[in-house]
């Protein structure tokens, strides 16, 4: 036994040092796009990240984070360690998991395997969980600022201690282990809820140590009780002790009268209490089930109780205070996530459901001045009973949902869809999109990063792949080994050891299908969710694991010597996770990449000084708030996140100071703009008596005053209403003039009232404190837009907005055509000259997914509309200099070309630079004209957008020549592109 668990402990750590090797060398250096951002900015200042808040993760993180406070451009690999070394870990115990079910499927002991036997089981633990390390989804968790890298090893650790449990004899010291899981699983709940899934598969465990004779009952009562805890540690621990909290809360403060807080104390100590009268009761009367079952419960709310930071944290204020959870009534909304809504599950509506009614649900209180009070209610939709059904997949009635949802299932137009229907949807797109093109992009192979890529087989020819295609570093081909090897050790487990096979295969289908029920995704996301599986490919490298010990069978049935035959299948099945390692690294690795905080500096410093930017998701925003928090550039900017502008709490966080920011101008009441008040939603009303444009100011006014003659009713209380579609402002242009910021050339436009419309059928609460801001700042700060939230805004203002880098600004100059380009030449000329950063963007050797593509799209337009101008001005040296210096810090060989090429052509053109604009024809013509070729006589519905886009490349491209008087060119283009239709 020593021998073995020798080598089983030093083999194990090696491949903890070899994960955790590879993850810091592949680590992005700073925050990367999505929710990284934000966790990194508020682990380092212990913020309140969105719902629901992850504390325990930003307490480690801030602990990370701490060995970087001298150098703050460090902090973010400082909290992005945190993931790796939590997916190191994760291998280690992943390791040792396999182990010990290789030993149970080998019938031996643990510590009691001849040197034969143990060279099979170190060998199907390396291979199983190296397999896993180079695994997609889990290496892409693994290099960056998420929850998801903790959670699995929280998940790993968790399943570990349950098989470490299993081979303990000994009732007491088993019992500390069971305690132990209890512990783990509590700390697990203030990272990520992934790891209570597992608890089934943990039952079982249980139940097939003690109790030797199994049965399908006993199996069932099994899965029940287990089922059961998983339900009582949710719905009674983590939601049922804030929620009752609550309602202590409430009665002690409403009804007693006593100071807040109290209730919620009064509950703890009750709670503290029943545990310790029940442990005491269980030791006194010697019931050591009882006992263990109180000290496991009372461990998971010991690690449960990491959601302290969130109120405590909260209560101080601080720049991000997402939903403001600072007492027990708003932490239980915080923990519910109730901002992200309900989807159905068991029962519900189908997508055409015409919505019956809208009516009051539970109320939701709100801190007053000496109790709370209820200000709101949660809204019960109601649909057509005879449009709903059980298991409801095709529920979204969102824009763009129905279109999608007739795609998958071959709905036509108004064909209404049926529980067929239903059921079609959810195995095309839930189970097959959603889940097993995830799980065969981790272990067979992944077309490209293109969203919506399907996964490679091994029979798949690449020979005559675009060069474009062929390039895109996240086309990854596995030959489908780690997929096979894992089938067959699917089945070889099944053969040799049906108890653990059970085990691993509910994990497997818990993690996977289990969670594909659950989160019942809509039709379209916003980005693609296979990390949210990775509990499910972590059970499956269990199985690749055990293909060692089956490919082991196979070569000792022919060469008859165990030892050997362990060795070769260990060095054979070395190609599995050497070919994923070798295949992977190049689009995995981000040590080099620093583009998602530059974007986010050249979002700012587009910006004037003390500006105040509107932004729109989590891509704009979130850097932003990393660059602030962390590194604290501009923090003179406020940055406002659009959407949450349609709440209260944000709203009244915008009324105080930010580091260099003063609170914004807003006159509106904390009353006012409360959830539930009359201003969540302002529709239009035609009403008699009124024509032509109202004044901002005066409907303002008549919104402070509460004026009845706006309120409205509806089923779930009174709205204020906006009479009129159009809107105006007077304009004070001789302080407009004063202030200086109207650009020499754009004077004549200057204008003394502006007037704009209402875009759709009202306003938001957010478009109303826009006008608020616009009322009241007279044009003091610098107001701007980003593109995401010029167009998210229900107002068409793009009339009276002038571009200065990334960022549109707010100006009372009125133009005539909105589609041509309106930018303050010198401002944004040093803006993207001297003030905007570009890091490693050149290197080919970074890889940069679509996501950063994307961006890099947007930077490249905005100097090509700057070069543009230039050029259309006569200022032929600056609009080359303009063009010639975004390709040189974008190389076209690190990012390829896109549309924007079209426009440098142009520019080039005009500049009489015609060598560079035909090189550069010649470069994006081959370019398209092969990958249009491609896909157009290919099936690949996820490229059908890349297909429009080279279409239109070529098109356009024919178009500038003959705009040029280049028609022979433009022609012998035309025939090119006309063989090909």
């Amino acid at each position: 036994m020593t021998s073995y668990q020798r080598i089983n402990n030093l083999t194990g750590w090696l491949i903890f040092l070899i994960a955790s090797a590879v993850y810091i060398l592949t680590i992005e250096p700073v925050a990367s796009f999505w929710d990284c951002a934000e966790f990194i900015a508020s682990a380092y200042k212990l913020q309140v990240p969105h719902p629901a808040g992850a504390p325990m993760f930003l307490l480690i993180g801030r602990m990370f984070s701490m060995f970087a406070s001298s150098d703050v451009e460090s902090v973010g690999f400082a909290v992005n360690l945190v993931s790796a070394l939590s997916s190191g870990f994760t291998i280690l115990f992943l390791f040792w998991s396999i182990n010990l079910i290789a030993h149970k499927m080998l019938k031996i002991k643990v510590g009691e395997a001849n040197t034969a036997q143990t060279v099979k089981i170190i060998a199907a633990g390396v291979i199983g969980s190296l397999a896993f390390t180079f695994s997609d989804s889990f290496w892409w968790s693994a290099v960056e600022a998420e929850v998801y890298a903790m959670s699995s090893f929280l998940t790993a650790l968790v399943v570990w201690a349950m098989l470490k449990w299993d081979v303990i004899s000994d009732e007491a010291e088993s019992n500390r282990w069971l305690i132990l899981i209890g512990y783990i699983i509590g700390i697990s709940i203030g990272v990520h809820l992934l790891n209570i899934v597992a608890l089934p598969a943990l039952g079982l465990i249980y139940y097939f140590k003690k109790y030797e004779k199994v049965t399908f009952k006993g199996v069932l009562f099994t899965l029940l009780i287990s089922g059961g805890i998983l339900i009582l540690i949710w719905r009674v621990i983590i939601l049922g002790v804030p929620a009752l909290a609550g309602q202590f809360e409430i009665f002690f403060i409403n009804i007693v009268g006593l100071p807040f807080g109290y209730g919620a104390v009064i509950f703890g100590l009750l709670l503290i209490g029943g545990f310790v009268y029940g442990i005491m009761y269980a030791i006194k009367n010697n019931k050591a089930t009882l006992h263990t079952f109180l000290l496991a419960f009372s461990f998971i709310l010991i690690g449960y109780s990491s959601y302290f930071i969130v109120p405590i944290r909260s209560s101080y204020d601080p720049p991000i205070d997402q939903n403001d959870p600072e007492n027990v009534m708003t932490l239980l909304s915080y923990l519910n996530r109730d901002q992200y809504g309900s989807r159905p599950l068991l029962h519900g509506q189908y997508f055409d459901a015409e919505l019956i009614s809208q009516e009051k649900g539970a109320p939701i209180y709100t801190k007053g001045e000496d109790k709370y009070e209820i200000t709101d209610y949660k809204i019960e939709t109601k649909y057509d009973p005879g449009r709903t059904t059980i298991l409801p997949r095709m529920y979204s009635g969102a824009p763009g949902h129905p279109e999608e949802y007739r795609s998958w299932t071959g709905l036509r137009a108004n064909e209404k869809p049926n529980f067929v229907d239903n059921i079609v949807f959810l195995v095309r797109y839930q189970l097959g999109h959603m889940y097993f093109r995830y799980l065969m992009w981790n272990f067979a192979g992944r077309e490209s990063d293109i969203e919506g890529a399907g996964w490679k087989t091994m029979f798949q020819d690449s020979s005559e792949l675009p060069e474009l295609m062929k390039e895109n570093k996240a086309r990854n081909n596995f030959w489908m080994l780690p997929f096979l090897l894992g089938i067959a050790g699917l089945f070889y487990h099944y053969k040799k050891d049906l108890k653990s096979f059970s085990v691993i295969g509910l994990l497997f289908i818990l993690t996977g299908v289990a969670l594909i029920l659950y989160l019942n995704s809509p039709a379209t996301e916003p980005r693609e969710r296979d990390y949210i599986y990775a509990g499910s490919y972590y059970a499956f490298a269990f199985w690749i694991g055990f293909g060692v010990l089956a490919v082991a069978s196979l070569i000792e049935r022919a060469i008859k010597n165990p030892k050997m035959a362990g060795a070769a299948a260990g060095v054979l099945c070395l190609i599995v996770p050497g070919i994923m390692a070798a295949e992977g690294w190049d689009d995995h690795d981000r040590s080099d990449r620093y583009f998602s905080v530059d974007a986010a500096r050249n979002y700012l410093a587009s910006c004037a000084p003390n500006a105040i930017l509107f932004t729109g998701g989590d891509n704009d925003t979130f850097p932003l708030w990393f660059i602030q928090e962390v590194e604290g550039y501009r923090t003179d900017v406020r940055v406002i996140v659009l959407s949450y502008f349609n709440t209260d709490w944000y709203i009244n966080q915008m009324r105080q100071n930010s580091y260099d920011s003063e609170p914004l101008p807003i006159s509106l009441s904390r009353e006012q703009v409360r959830q539930g008040g009359l201003n969540d939603y302002l529709p239009y009303v035609e009403s008699a008596g009124i024509s032509g444009a109202i004044p901002v100011d005066r409907f303002l006014e008549l919104i402070r005053n509460n004026n009845p003659g706006l309120q409205i009713p509806t089923s779930v209380g009174k709205y204020n209403m906006i009479p009129s579609r159009s809107l105006s402002m007077k304009v004070d242009t001789e302080k407009v003039k004063s202030l200086g910021i109207i650009p020499e050339e754009k004077a004549s436009l200057l204008v003394d009232r502006m007037t704009w419309n209402i875009k759709g059928s009202g306003l938001e609460k957010k478009d109303l404190m826009i006008l608020d801001i616009m009322n009241e700042n007279n044009w003091e700060r610098p107001i701007y837009f980003n593109t995401t939230s010029l167009n998210g805004i229900k107002m068409d203002l793009k009339q009276y907005v002038i571009q200065e880098g990334l960022a549109y600004r707010l100006l009372p100059l009125k133009r005539n055509d909105v589609n041509s380009e309106f930018i303050n030449v010198e401002v944004m000329y040093d803006n993207l000259m001297n003030e905007f950063s570009f890091t490693n963007t050149d290197d080919p050797d970074v890889y940069y997914n679509e996501n950063y593509r994307n961006f890099f799209l947007n930077h490249r337009s905005v100097y090509a509309a700057l070069g543009k101008v230039l050029a259309e001005n006569g200022e032929d040296e600056k609009a080359v200099k303009v063009v010639d210096f975004i390709r040189e810090k974008i190389s076209e060989e690190a990012v390829p070309h896109d549309m924007t090429a079209l426009e440098f052509i142009q520019i080039y053109f005009m500049t009489g630079n015609e060598d560079k604009a035909n090189e550069l024809i010649s470069e994006i013509w081959a370019q398209n004209l092969e990958l249009f070729e491609y896909l157009n006589n290919n099936d690949a519905p996820y490229m059908s957008r890349e297909r429009q886009i080279s279409f239109a490349v070529l098109s356009q491209t024919i178009q500038i020549l003959r705009a040029y008087n280049m028609n022979e060119k433009a022609l012998e283009y035309q025939e090119q592109l006309r063989t090909l239709m």
